[in-house]
């Protein structure tokens, strides 16, 4: 299968769960258990997928300059500094590690 089979495959796939997603009827949002998995699962899913990238390197676990990083936007977001200076903040801190190590 060449790349653009792959990349279209991927596409429509995405599009039916997607539409899979729509066609579920409301009354079956309606239990407060579905209603706070559905509040939280996106929470838990960007979290893991920043665990991942931030302390993953292929195969194996890894703690470098990116933990630091997000520990640097982490702590710029409680100080509840505007987005752009904790992506500043964590990207400088991340660079200003690796500069040195």
């Amino acid at each position: 299968m060449s790349v653009w089979g792959a990349i279209l495959l991927t596409s429509a796939g995405v599009y039916l769960l997607k539409l899979a997603g729509l066609l579920v009827p409301p009354r079956a949002l309606e239990p407060p258990r579905v209603r706070l998995a559905a509040t939280l699962l996106p929470v838990a899913l960007l979290a893991a997928l920043v665990a991942v990238q931030t302390l993953s390197d292929g195969r194996s676990l890894t703690v470098d300059a990116r933990l630091a990083g997000v520990a640097a936007g982490g702590l710029a977001l409680l100080l509840r500094a505007p987005f752009l200076v904790v992506v500043a903040v964590a990207a400088g801190t991340a660079a200003l590690l690796r500069a040195i190590a």
